[in-house]
């Protein structure tokens, strides 16, 4: 059945978005550079995005949090996207991830506990699955969490963990049940920073999104009690696909920002630029390359926004999200290729943003799902 939709946003979607725009532009960009040269987290921007709102954007106001809906969940992410792609995947993993886990599994003292220190920002969530053997193969991970009494001791490495040394908090899926199929014998945790045994014990050197704190989690004999268990013992792994699918429409609108984002440097670098007498955005080489970024951005977010609109509307979105984020972090690292095309020589070097854009853009076709998984999945819903 095909879906129909009224992609038109609302008034307050429409504000929401100027006020994210703003933000991105007078607090984010003028220093975006400097983090990602440093590769240092900006701890000192996180009160910020609490006062306005984006570190609660899903957490219902009874929590402290913004209850928000999904559509202005990817508008927050796109906005920020637009000035950092790192900051933006900072945004995208503490409202998705790990506090998103906890507000859709969790219990009522779990969210008591949690969810208002997620969205004062005084606890950034981070989220554990990936681990060094288990990518695309998330079922795969040999975190084991064994039952002792009341509680659990919990023994692996994680890699690849957004605000895994910088959170309050971390959700860890852990094997439980090594005798059935390994989709089944998987439970999520919360574990605190702190807790014994439980270290970054490595930061991530990465080809972009440089400021985005990304490291390898270990934990050795952590005990956990049985209270920070989330949702039913060996239910995690159905529970994680949930999550990603959420999380997914995020890490398409982070896309849709860098896309976007990169064509107005373009666009504005074109028109400044001359050669031969005149500004390159006369030449008709260049305006192909701006009309295929726009078409393919445009058509980008039609698809992402498709996918929120079934997500908030209660209806299933699997699908809806994969494509999404298939065609807009693919779109999105095309458009920041050419963006620093028209740049030229300029374009290659750290002078403009540009070249930070390509080098953020290239996560949006691996995390939450490489563009082949997404691919699976959608093969997968169409032959059902």
């Amino acid at each position: 059945m095909a879906v129909i939709m009224d992609f038109s946003l609302s008034e307050h979607h429409e504000l929401l978005r100027k006020t994210v725009r703003d933000f991105a532009r007078t607090e984010v960009l003028p220093h975006a550079r400097k983090w990602d040269e440093e590769e240092r987290f900006p701890k000192e921007i996180v009160p910020k995005l609490a006062d306005l709102g984006l570190l609660g954007i899903r957490i219902p106001e009874e929590y402290g949090g913004s209850g928000m809906d999904i559509t202005s969940y990817a508008i927050c992410v796109e906005e920020i996207a637009r000035a950092d792609g790192s900051l933006a995947l900072t945004v995208a993993s503490h409202n998705g991830l790990g506090t998103g886990h906890i507000l859709s599994f969790g219990n009522e003292d779990q969210k008591k506990k949690y969810l208002p220190k997620a969205a004062r920002g005084e606890w950034l969530a981070a989220w554990a699955l990936t681990e060094p053997g288990s990518g695309s193969d998330s079922a795969g991970l040999r975190t084991t969490a064994r039952r002792d009494g009341d509680a659990w001791v919990l023994n692996g490495t994680k890699m690849f963990i957004t605000q895994g040394s910088v959170g309050g908090f971390c959700v860890v899926l852990a094997r439980t049940n090594p005798d059935v199929s390994k989709q089944k014998g998987i439970t999520a945790f919360v574990v605190e920073h702190g807790t014994k045994g439980f270290t970054a014990s490595k930061h991530l050197e990465k080809l972009g999104c440089r400021s985005s704190d990304t490291v390898e989690l270990t934990f050795e004999d952590v005990v956990v009690p049985d209270t920070q268990r989330i949702g039913e013992i060996d239910h995690g792994f159905t529970d994680t696909m949930k999550i990603l699918d959420r999380g997914r429409i995020s890490i398409a609108a982070m896309a849709l920002g860098l896309g976007f984002g990169a064509l107005e440097m373009a666009i504005a670098y074109a028109k400044d630029r001359k050669q031969f007498n005149k500004p390159i955005a006369e030449f008709q080489a260049v305006q192909w390359m701006l009309a295929d970024m726009k078409t393919e951005l445009d058509a980008a977010q039609l698809l992402t926004y498709r996918a929120a609109w079934l997500a908030d509307q209660g209806r299933p979105f699997t699908k809806e999200a994969s494509m999404a984020k298939l065609f807009a972090s693919e779109a999105a690292s095309r458009a920041c290729n050419k963006a620093l095309q028209i740049h030229g020589g300029y374009g290659y070097t750290r002078e403009f943003h540009v070249e930070r854009h390509l080098r953020d853009a290239k996560i949006c076709e691996i995390g939450e799902g490489t563009s082949e998984v997404q691919r699976i999945v959608i093969a997968k819903q169409l032959l059902v």
